[in-house]
């Protein structure tokens, strides 16, 4: 395992923000696995199960907010990281309509504060940046968004992630220049951005497949007030694999990489919310749901597809699990922790790795 993406981590000082989230969780434990020693920093544990609690990933952990400019610079100084992900955020559409002033603190200035304490450090030589695919500013257009798309966001959480990609593409313009690169500075700096990612240990509220799950395992039916909205599924260590390829390239100081990037599904895997729960009963039967118009006044977009034709070209980068291999590992990890209480992410991870060196894949080939 550590010598995949290139060996890039073995031996590595990583820090990662969010590491307790869903994301974050999954990250920590595959960076773990690359050799890397992992230092994360979030402000608690977000969620009762929680995926992180249930992984005991070996790595250090600081509890802290990203809002909190003295702690994160003094985490980046003590444990002097080599390279930073940056997943800490406020994550969830419905909530930023609840707190769209914690949201859009959260996840801009919680993103400006690592990036200014990141520049205070001169160990930091790589910093990835995650977003989100509603940052950019959405038409409800038919074909997928590139990375030169306007930014934008018709509601507080999507508006904070294309900020947050704004407050990003400053500070790699104003002080992590990339053709300044080994003169006036040492740091490359990109963002990242995925579809709706899925998989084992998320219990998020307002997320259609924890929220099946979860009632599914009370043998409750679940409630679908939006079964045409059409995102993008893919498994989360899809993206994951992108995050870390771009951290290799980073690590190596390939200037050109230093940029924005897309990592989202094939365009087969673009599902209705009703189809995604047409996926789900394939696997596990007892999933029961209703559907109820909804009469909420949160505006939610029906239509969002992400363009990954410059990661394909330009990191040979590609996905590894279609939507029925997404959807099966999926269904099965909560039926075998609902079920027998068991947590297989480690067996996921590995078979997802097999798959890829499968495909000849260029991280995996070691």
């Amino acid at each position: 395992m550590d010598k995949l993406f290139g060996g890039a981590y073995k031996g590595k000082k990583v820090l990662v923000t969010g590491h307790t989230g869903f994301k974050g969780s999954w990250l920590s434990f595959w960076l773990s696995e690359l050799g890397a020693d992992v230092v994360g920093y979030s402000i608690g544990i977000p969620t009762d199960p929680n995926h992180f609690r249930l992984l005991k990933p070996k790595i250090t952990g600081v509890t802290g907010d990203v809002l909190d400019k003295k702690k994160i610079l003094e985490t980046i100084k003590k444990h002097k990281p080599d390279i930073v992900f940056h997943l800490a955020a406020q994550p969830i559409v419905r909530t930023s309509y609840l707190e769209p002033i914690k949201t859009l603190e959260t996840n801009i200035m919680g993103t400006a504060n690592v990036l200014e304490s990141c520049r205070q450090v001169k160990s930091v030589k790589a910093i990835v940046v995650i977003t989100s695919d509603k940052c950019y500013q959405n038409k409800e257009q038919i074909w997928g968004y590139r990375e030169t798309d306007a930014m934008g966001g018709d509601d507080p959480y999507s508006a904070s992630k294309g900020a947050a990609d704004l407050v990003a593409a400053t500070y790699r313009r104003s002080f992590f220049y990339p053709k300044d690169y080994g003169v006036k500075h040492n740091t490359l700096l990109a963002t990242v951005r995925a579809g709706n990612v899925i998989g084992g240990g998320d219990w998020a509220k307002d997320r259609l497949i924890p929220d099946i799950m979860r009632a599914t395992s009370r043998r409750e039916t679940v409630v679908i007030r939006r079964p045409k909205a059409t995102r993008p599924w893919q498994h989360v260590l899809e993206p994951l694999s992108g995050y870390l390829n771009i951290g290799w390239k980073l690590l190596e100081e390939k200037t050109e990489f230093a940029d924005n990037w897309n990592f989202g599904p094939d365009e087969s895997s673009s599902l209705s919310v009703e189809e995604v729960i047409h996926h789900t009963k394939k696997h596990w039967s007892d999933i029961k749901y209703s559907i109820e118009n909804d009469s909420s006044d949160f505006h939610e977009t029906h239509l969002l597809k992400l363009d990954s034709t410059k990661a394909h070209i330009g990191l040979k980068w590609k996905n590894v699990w279609g939507s029925d291999k997404t959807f099966e590992k999926t269904v099965n990890w909560y039926k075998e922790y609902y079920k027998n209480k068991k947590c297989v992410t480690s067996k996921d991870l590995e078979e997802y790795v097999k798959d890829a060196k499968r495909l000849s894949i260029e991280w995996s080939i070691t």
